[in-house]
């Protein structure tokens, strides 16, 4: 695994790294206490190290540190757009850690490690989830379409537009969940480069590591990310999606690797058991 990547439970979320009692101690408003010591170590240290050590008042901390280059407005709508990620999943948890560390490394990772620094992709990393999982909360009751007409009017249609390429539609009855899972994904992505590097960042944080996780769903969510892979591969290394050649073999590489975690998981059947 490498080093920004999380570790997904068996519920296909990543698994809450060991955390120390510094980290079980502190709340986002803590960051004020770190020393300038940690703050240094902050800047360089790997996502998964930082979760373990500082928890969300590290990732915090973190993105407080990466966005400081943007200009002024552009740091103000992505820190307001962090407050209203972590007010809609407040109540959310991944396993034992707060569902706002998820939206914070996934816009960390773009920033850091895909060199990004358009505020509008970073805003809409941050509020990737927020239509597929509180649609009624950001607009009064509605739906999803209305939901993604509230960020609009709140931080533009593109950041809008970015959140709905990547917000999973309400299932559709008598369809494999998973199937359409796969199929929006790769229907969505293909006319919007910019929500690729969205989508990345996102798959490394749930799905990179799932060979890290036992139980009995273990197979199943193998089954719904595994045929992603190769679909996500070849969009991320297409001329269009908007990376350099670094931040394209970093993810090809961990798409790589999540292939061969997922064969692990479910090895291709054996032709001559079948036949025998």
């Amino acid at each position: 695994m490498t080093s920004d990547t999380q570790m997904p439970t068996a519920h296909g979320t990543p698994a809450a790294e060991p955390r120390s009692a510094m980290a079980d101690s502190r709340r986002p408003d803590d960051r004020a206490d770190m020393t300038t010591a940690e703050r240094r170590l902050l800047a360089a240290m790997p996502l998964h190290a930082i979760t373990t050590l500082h928890g969300e008042a590290g990732l915090r901390e973190r993105f407080a540190i990466e966005i400081a280059s943007l200009s002024e407005d552009d740091r103000r709508r992505a820190t307001r757009a962090l407050e209203l990620a972590a007010r809609l999943h407040a109540g959310d948890r991944r396993q034992s850690e707060p569902y706002v560390n998820h939206l914070l490394r996934v816009a960390i990772r773009i920033i850091t490690y895909y060199d990004v620094r358009d505020a509008d992709v970073i805003c809409a990393a941050l509020l990737h989830d927020a239509v597929e999982d509180h649609a009624r909360e950001l607009a009064a009751g509605g739906g999803q379409q209305a939901a993604i007409a509230a960020l609009a009017a709140q931080f533009g249609d593109r950041v809008a537009e970015l959140v709905a390429a990547v917000t999973n539609p309400p299932h559709e009855p008598g369809h494999d969940r998973h199937e359409q899972y796969r199929e929006h994904v790769a229907a969505s992505l293909e006319d919007s480069p910019w929500a690729r590097v969205i989508k990345a960042s996102d798959f490394t944080d749930n799905g990179v590591g799932l060979i890290h996780t036992t139980g009995p769903r273990l197979d199943r969510l193998a089954g719904k990310y595994a045929p992603l892979v190769p679909v996500l591969a070849e969009l991320v290394a297409r001329a269009d999606t908007p990376l350099g050649d670094d931040a394209k073999t970093r993810i090809l590489s961990q798409l790589d690797h999540a292939r061969q975690r997922f064969a692990a998981i479910r090895p291709p059947a054996d032709p001559s058991r079948a036949s025998g």
